[in-house]
């Protein structure tokens, strides 16, 4: 919200912003919408997610998953707001070149491949951002 509000506000547009991340269940969550600055922190995403994999030795569950919470919002200070999620489990070794971030290691509910190894198009079907944004539109065609 607050980076929708700063966009639209500075603009005088409608503004668009996101929030996402990979949410490990067996680490409480993180390092959900901290991702990418955790990530940052290892010095690149190989570095994180092998600190993940790490970090998950000890434990059986490895299920995780990829939360997007986008906020649309107008200059009028209305806005709207919607989550897309995917659920998931986290796998090692990495797999896959596609993709971006956690890509190589978040294999979704249902499939035998991670994000990494699928096509752009099938992982926009699948993905978290994906259901944000097919959430966000059906808004806009039920008015």
């Amino acid at each position: 919200f607050i980076k929708a509000k700063a966009a639209g506000e500075a603009t005088g547009i409608p503004s668009l912003a996101d929030d996402s991340g990979l949410c490990v269940n067996a680490l409480g969550g993180k390092p959900g919408v901290l991702s990418a600055r955790w990530a940052h922190d290892a010095g690149s995403f190989p570095v994180a997610m092998q600190r993940l994999h790490e970090a998950l030795k000890e434990s059986k569950d490895r299920t995780a998953f990829f939360v997007c919470s986008l906020v649309l919002f107008w200059p009028d200070g209305q806005s709207i707001s919607v989550e897309g999620r995917c659920d998931g489990a986290l796998v090692w070794p990495m797999r896959g070149t596609g993709g971006h971030g956690y890509d190589p290691i978040f294999q979704p509910l249902g499939e035998m491949r991670t994000f990494a190894e699928m096509e752009a198009s099938e992982k926009d079907n699948e993905s978290h951002r994906g259901r944000a944004l097919r959430a966000l539109a059906e808004m806009f065609s039920q008015k």
